[in-house]
This record gives structure tokens, sequence and C-alpha cells, in this order.
């Protein structure tokens, strides 16, 4: 059987043959006879034409018994013989062949006329690509001069049935060739594809604008293009990653605004890099020029920021905006760093975060607005992760509008060095989604696409992307020169008018506006900036970012020292009926009978001993802290279950398929706060992205993301390193955001083993995040609790266990949820004052240390555990070597390679406990895996090996052998 995407019924031709079988169901002779013996196979009104035997391979034609050139005859041996076809009543086979050669060309229109676009602002020749059959179609010697003045079928280009063929090209013309070119045909969705077939080819693609609109635009173009002229002569050589060239934008994202507030939006979270990113903070988010202007003359006192704060061209800002209809719009630009791309995922988990505390789920009042570059768009990774992510449950924002800033360059690289494909924008094609590709220079065309972009996002809640083809008059940057790498094409910019400067042009040769008015309105904006800049001079408008308003307002930041103690203990009844709801299914459920025995049963018998193992501790801590009224979002692979099949967060019935998420019996219905657990798809930026950005709308629940494995991580190391670490030195934006990376050496190999706890320490400083390595249920309890109740919101990094979710020494008892609180560090049992070696690790390899002290009752040597890393409890440990008047070795363990794990972070802080200590000489030390390359051996028994040197090696006071 033939393969429907191969054959030529499939999505993209689908238009045109529904409108041939209109035809065919009102008059069968009106259709080309090829057709019509394919609609005569699909067996029958009202039934799809698109059925098994129909896309069965026509058998091929036999010659008829006379001989000669007989017509072929049917396959089926039965078969009626077909009658030759029949023009309709006044319709000659002329005019039969005339129409289907039309309805062909209408096709090409609306499939390639976007090949045929005039869409390059400098005017130079499009690809030829003479490999597209069908492009041809679209040109005007495809018809002679008498046929162009007959009458033909419009196939809903117009509202008449029948118009003259000339007219009919002209309107195709106008709509898919000019400076507008749109790809929709390959779009399945036949609804949405017809509203925008009506609502271009009705318009041709344009808006009527009355000349106040006109004036609007060459308004907001003036601003645009006066405020990087300022700038370029005020600041000269000063980076600020102009707009010039697509100063378009402006009018293009105040008309998206402008319409989309009429159809119920009420917020726009914007993302962006730094082309043009000033231009649109003053001219569409209204931050006042004299503010930017003293942030290029800088802080008047530079030490008051030393190693903090930002460029100008990354920072964020918020603004209440009225529309010109009196509509309100709060518009927010999100702070990102250079990394192109990545602030794409954090914009959306921000408008998720608004929708859901909201309860918009229609997801109409908040929108998200993406602006990218061109060459950023195809080449970055994160850019498809961010798109697959807008149909998921978990993560749909109810659409996303992106906007490419078209440069047809990146840097200095050339499109045909950058990308495989014939536009930037091809990577949106994975989604079921339109592209709107329009000349930058024509900002009627550019309005007129932000208006119909706006009205379908409102109406379809899916992604859309427009192209904005312009150029960059500077280089890179305003101090580059890029006639260096583009000679031609920058010999073609110097000459060329900017974009305010043609359509000014325009207006006034079509008498809309005169030449004087037009100059009247560029010297005043020129006055405007003007006096920005002498009131930036007189006193300077440097603001540090505002912080710590709205939601934030009850939160906190900066050193933790100061941060409150608060009891995390649960009452034990209270968690006893937790743990008793925790293991109750709905009457009649038909759960996996493994997850009966190993969690439901379990959990029941767990109520006799009191005794809980990690997933009981972790999972009470979800359930107190949701019937306390906060919210708790999970994402993560496989987080519904659990990688390792510890959570079962969300059960299957095995008969009906129904789902049950038992933590959802906690919900408090005291605020908007819900249980939501999500398996994310197989992303790390895309996902880690998204958290933060959810993290920074909601301080008041826990927002965790969880890896498969931790090693899995430094897939996100850019979200990690730019926005948690980074993100309240740089722009005090406060995040609560938990990663849960599953962290151990188990003998699973080099990726199954570490979640690099090394890199987490070395972004460590000014109490940025928290680095934690908790080994027993009632540490995660009392932890991620903390983490909620605390009125201090920084990221929680955990390493969390693999063995030791079910290791029986890992447990605790429910007294210990009932009582205390996280402890930063675990001291031993051992009697201080007789310890000669003090031996401090984090994590399991506690475990094996403990078990063979205690075999050999060598109570000459502590253990204490590092349960929190990061903030340094150096108090705690200072405290604990004072009362150690014989300690002679103060050796740090663990599992890692000596160039992994915590050693190069704690070798400096143990150096300096040791040297507090007059009273004796304290020898500072290491045991652990040599230092390796790759983070673990890839065999069991070697792992096995290396593991009992160490145990050796600490417990033992053996000498270091082999590896």
């Amino acid at each position: 059987m033939a393969n429907f995407q191969d054959t030529f019924l499939s999505g993209a031709n689908i238009d045109f043959i529904e409108g041939l079988y209109a035809r065919y169901l009102e008059d069968p002779a009106s259709v080309d006879a090829s057709w019509r013996e394919v609609f005569d196979r699909s067996n029958g009104a009202g039934r799809p034409i698109f059925s098994t035997r129909l896309l069965e391979p026509v058998p091929a034609p036999t010659a008829a018994k006379g001989g000669g050139k007989g017509a072929a005859a049917k396959a089926q041996p039965a078969a009626a013989p077909q009658a030759a076809p029949v023009a309709a009543p006044g319709q000659t086979a002329q005019d039969i062949s005339l129409q289907a050669r039309v309805d062909h060309v209408i096709f090409a229109f609306r499939l390639r006329g976007h090949l045929r676009a005039k869409l390059d602002p400098l005017g130079r020749p499009r690809p030829a690509l003479e490999h597209v059959a069908d492009v041809a179609l679209v040109d005007d010697s495809h018809f002679t001069d008498a046929e162009s003045e007959q009458l033909v079928e419009t196939n809903g280009v117009f509202g008449e049935q029948r118009v003259r063929l000339a007219d009919l090209l002209a309107r195709l013309r106008r709509t898919y060739t000019d400076t507008i070119g749109v790809e929709y045909m390959h779009m399945l969705d036949s609804q949405r594809r017809r509203w925008l077939m009506h609502r271009m080819e009705f318009s041709e693609n344009r808006t009527d604008l009355s000349p106040d609109e006109c004036r609007h635009i060459l308004t907001k173009l003036s601003y645009a293009e006066g405020f990087e002229h300022f700038l370029h002569t005020k600041y000269v050589g000063a980076k600020r990653f102009s707009l010039d060239g697509g100063e378009a934008l402006i009018p293009m994202l105040d008309a998206l605004g402008e319409v989309a507030t009429g159809l119920g939006l009420r917020e726009i979270v914007i993302g962006m890099a730094h082309r043009g990113r000033l231009n649109v903070l003053t001219n569409i988010l209204g931050k006042q020029p004299d503010q930017i202007f003293s942030e290029f003359d800088g802080p008047r006192n530079p030490q008051a920021y030393l190693g903090r704060g930002d460029v100008k061209y990354h920072m964020g800002f918020s603004s209440d905006h009225t529309t010109r209809q009196g509509r309100k719009l709060h518009l927010s630009l999100a702070f990102n760093p250079s990394h192109l791309e990545a602030v794409d995922p954090v914009v959306e988990g921000r408008v998720r975060a608004k929708q859901d505390r909201a309860g918009d789920t229609e997801r109409t009042s908040v929108m998200p607005l993406l602006i990218h570059g061109d060459a950023a768009f195809i080449g970055q990774g994160v850019v498809p992760e961010t798109l697959n992510l807008s149909g998921l449950k978990g993560y749909t924002t109810g659409g996303t509008v992106h906007v490419v800033i078209n440069n047809q360059v990146g840097f200095t690289t050339d499109p045909h060095d950058s990308r495989s494909s014939l536009y930037s924008t091809a990577i949106a094609q994975m989604l079921d989604i339109p592209i709107f590709h329009v000349n930058g220079d024509d900002p009627e065309a550019c309005v007129h696409i932000a208006k119909l972009v706006a009205e379908y996002r409102q109406t379809f809640k899916t992604d859309v992307v427009i192209d904005l083809v312009c150029y960059r008059r500077y280089g890179h940057n305003e101090g580059d020169e890029p006639a260096f790498t583009q000679p031609a094409m920058y010999d073609i910019i110097r000459k060329h008018p900017t974009v305010r400067t043609l359509y000014a042009a325009k207006l006034a040769a079509q008498g809309k506006i005169p030449a004087e008015a037009s100059e009247a309105i560029k010297q005043q904006c020129q006055q405007d900036f003007d006096a920005a800049l002498t009131r930036a001079r007189q006193e300077s408008q440097f603001k540090e970012p505002s912080a710590l308003e709205g939601l934030w307002k009850p939160y906190q930041g900066g050193s933790l020292k100061s941060a409150a103690d608060v009891s995390t203990a649960v009452d034990k009844q209270v968690l006893c009926d937790a743990l008793r709801k925790l293991s109750t299914l709905p009457e009649g459920f038909n759960v996996h009978r493994d997850v009966e025995r190993t969690v439901i049963k379990k959990r029941l018998g767990m109520l006799d001993s009191g005794e809980l193992q990690w997933s009981e501790g972790e999972s009470l801590a979800y359930a107190t802290l949701l019937s306390e009224g906060y919210n708790i979002r999970i994402t993560g692979q496989d987080s519904e279950r659990g990688t390792f099949s510890h959570r079962h967060a969300v059960v299957h019935d095995v008969k009906t398929g129904e789902k049950f998420v038992p933590l959802r019996q906690f919900v408090s219905g005291k605020g908007k706060n819900g249980f939501h657990v999500y398996n994310s798809p197989l992303s790390e930026m895309g996902v880690l992205g998204f958290e933060y950005g959810y993290s920074l709308d909601v301080p008041d629940g826990l927002t965790a993301w969880e890896a498969q494995f931790g090693d899995f991580g430094n897939g996100a190391q850019i979200i990690i390193d730019q926005f948690i670490a980074a993100g309240e030195s740089k722009w005090r934006r406060l995040s609560g955001l938990t990663l849960l990376l599953p962290h151990g050496y188990e003998g699973q190999g080099p990726e199954h083993s570490s979640a690099r706890l090394e890199r987490f320490l070395d972004l460590c400083a000014e109490d940025n995040i928290q680095v934690c390595y908790p080994t027993t249920p009632a540490q995660i309890f009392h932890l991620l609790r903390r983490q909620v109740l605390r009125p201090v919101r920084k990221p929680l990094v955990i390493m969390s266990p693999k063995s030791l979710l079910r290791r029986p020494e890992a447990t605790s008892k429910v007294d210990e949820l009932a009582t205390g609180t996280f402890q930063e560090v675990i001291l031993d049992r051992v009697e201080p004052a007789g310890v000669t070696r003090l031996l401090l690790c984090s994590g399991k390899v506690y475990y094996d240390l403990v078990k063979a002290r205690d075999e050999r009752k060598d109570d000459s040597i502590a253990i204490v555990r590092l349960e929190q890393l990061y903030p340094f409890a150096a108090d705690v440990l200072a405290g604990l070597i004072a009362k150690m008047p014989k300690l002679a070795e103060l050796l740090w363990v663990q599992e890692e390679p000596r160039n992994a794990g915590a050693w190069h972070f704690m070798f400096p802080r143990l150096h300096d406990l040791a040297s507090a200590q007059s009273k004796q000489q304290v020898k500072i030390g290491y045991i652990g895996r040599a230092e390796a390359a790759s983070p673990a051996t890839g065999f069991p028994k070697t792992h096995e090996y290396e593991q009992q040197l160490i145990i050796e090696e600490a417990i033992l006071r053996g000498t270091k052998h082999g590896r």
C-alpha cells in the first residue's frame, strides 16, 4: 500500500483537493477526468476520500482487445466501461482544461507564493529554486492574454464564484508574492488554514489605514530611528546592539498589543536578546530614555557594585501600558544573559505560572512574546526544545508569538554557512503553525501581519512565527566593521535609505502626510531625547532593578545568616493520618500488584513500625505543605513514577488506564494551590529553564525539577550558570527553585554516578544557592519544608539518592519528622574527647564508613556528615573540633575522584578550621578516588575494588595501593 505521506493526498494539498471534490459533488463533469476517476472510487457522498482502497496504486492500463490506442481497461473484470468526459452545459472541454490549470495555480500561490515574495529590503535576487516544480505556476507567463480575460471559478479567493482570471491572479499576487510571504499550507488543521486563507485573500494581506494610523506608524518609526541615531552620536563607540535597519519592529509590536488587548489579553511577557533591546525598552515598555542614558554613564559610585549587576542590554523591566483604545496592558521584559535563546523557556515558565495563578485555563490573558535573531533561531538547540513544550499539558501557554529579527547575517556568518534550510524559521515547521515572512522596509505590511497574528493567537491558542526580514546597518556591535566579511552587502546598506525615510516619502507621495509634517515629527523626537539627556546629566537617573515587590514582598534574599529559623516539624498524628491517606486507593481501583506490594502495603506496614523510607519522607513533606495551602509543582523525566520507582506520585489502574494522584487529596483549598507533577520531555535545558521561570512567579510554593540521573543536569548548564546561580547578583531576581539530582557511586558507569557536585560548589558565593546532600528520610522531609516555610528564597540543589532510597540503615522514625529540623551537620555518637581522626563526608559513603568503623569498634574515629555543603557550617564544625583535644587528623572522604566532588571546595575551609586550633597540629587530608578524566569506571567489580580502597584507607588507616 502507498504511504499516505508519499501520495498527492497529503495535508499540503488538502484544500486544493477539497475544492475539486466540492465541485465534483455538484457536477462530476466539471473536473478533470483524472480527478473524476479518483472521486468515483471514493465510494459515496459524505465519506472521506482518503480511504484505504483509494490509497492503493491504480493498476497499470492495458490495451483494448481491438489493438491500436484503445482506452485503458479497468483492472476489475466486472467493471463497466468508463464513459468519456462530458462537459457541463455551456462548458467546453477547453473551459474545463483552463479551470484545471487555474485551480493548480491557485494552489501554487497558496503553497509556493512565499518563494516569489519580495522580502529582502536590500532588493537582492532570491534563489532560483529550479528544483521546486510548481513554483513556476505563480509566474506571469503561465496564461495567455486571451485566457486572462476569461471568467473562472475562484476556489474561495473571492466572495463571487466567478471572476476574470486577470483579477484573480492580481489578488493572488498581492496576497502572496508582494512584501508578505506566508507558509501555512503545510498545516494539518484545515480550520486554521481556511481561517487564514479567508483573512488574507479577502484583504489581499493589507490593512486599509487611516491618515491617523499612518501618522502613528510614522511616529513610532521616528522615535525608533531617532533613539538609535541619538545614541550613535552621543555615545560614540558604545555597545548598544542597535535596531537600525529593523525599526519596523516597533510599530509591529505596538500593533500586536493594541489588537490583542481587544481580545482579552492583559499581560505580555517578553524575552529577547540584545539586538534592539534598548529600543524596545523605551519605545514599547516606556522606560524613560534619561534612565537609559544614565545607564550608559554608569553608577556614580562604582565601588558599590563590585562583582554584581549586568550590562544595560541584558536588563529587564516592567510597566503598565495604556493602548490607544484606553485598554490596560502590563508589559514585562525578562532579564537574560548573552547566551542567545536561553531566556525562551524562562519566559514560557513565567507565563504558565501567571496563568496558573490567575486560573486562566483558556490561556487568554497572558501571552509570551519571544524576539529572536535569525542565526540563533535556527542554530540554538533550546529553540526546538522550547517549541516542543508548546503543546504539552504541563507546559503549554496557549501559544507564543515568535518574532525573528532577520538581519540576514549572524555576526560575520552568512546564512549559507549557518543553516541548511532556505529560511531561518524552518525549525518552526516541527509544529503545525503558520509562518509569516515580511519585508522590514514595508511598515504597513508589518503592522498588518502583527494584527493578523494577534487575532490568530487569541483565537486558536497556538504558536505563530513572524520573520521580519530586515538588515543590520552597523556591525554585530557598533565598534565592529561588517565590511570586513560582507563587503557587497554593506555597500548596498550604506546607500540604502532608512525605513522611516522610505515611509515618509511614501506618505508624502500618497498625499497622506506632507513632508513638512514628517520632518516636524522627527524634530520633536530629537528635542525629546535632548531634554532627556539634559535631565540625566543634571541628576543621574541610574536605578537598580526593582525587586521584592508584589508577590515578593514577604520574601528576602541576601545573607542566609539573617534568615529567620522556622519550625518544620509536624504533629505525629497528622503525619500518621497523612501516611494512611497515601496508602488508600479509590474503591475498585486496580493497581499493579508490584505497586500494591512495594508502595501501598509497605506504607500501611510503616504505620505499625513507625519507620520510614526516603519516598515516604519526601511524600509526607509534600502532603503537609499541601495541607498548609502551598502549591507544589514537580517536573522531570519520569518524575511521576520516579526514575527508580520510588515516588509513584501517579498510580495507574491496570484495567482501565485511569490515573490516581494520592497527593491531590491534601490540596487544602486555602488558596489556588495544587499538586502538579508532570513527566517532562527528554530535555534538560528547556525544561529546567521553564521551571526556573515558573519559580520567579510562584514564590509561595515549591517548584522542583528532577533530573533522570544527576549526570544529565549538565545538559542544562547554561540555565544553572547564568540564571540559577547568578540571577540574584546580576538582576536582583530571587528564586526558590529546587533541583533534585540523583547522585552516588554504585557501579553504574560514568554517566550514571555523578551529578557533578563540584560544578555547583564552584558556583557558590555570597549565599547565592544552597547545596545539600541529605541522607535520611527525616532530612529530606525537613529540608523540603524549610525551603518553602523560610521567608528566604534561594535555589536549592539536592544531591538526591539512588541506593539510599531503600537501604535498611537509611530510614527514619516518624518521631524524627514530628520533632527537630533540618540538620546542616549530623554529628557522630562517639565521645569527642577521645577522637584522634575526624572523617568528614557527605552522602551514602557515610553508611559504608560507619559499618566498617563499628565492626572494628574504633571510637578514636569520628564520622561527621555534612548534609549542607553550602552555605558552609563553619561555626558548627569549629565548635566540634574545639571539643577534640586529641585530634590529629582532619580528613575529607568522598566517593568521587579527587578532581571532582567536594574536595577542592572543602580544602581551604578545612585548612581554616585546623589553623584556628592553636592547641595542637592537625593534619588535613583527602581520602577518595584518584584524579580521573571520567567521573567513574564502567565496570562494577572495579567500582567495588575502588570503594573498598576508600574504606580501608579511612577506617583501617591502610596505605594507598592500586588505583
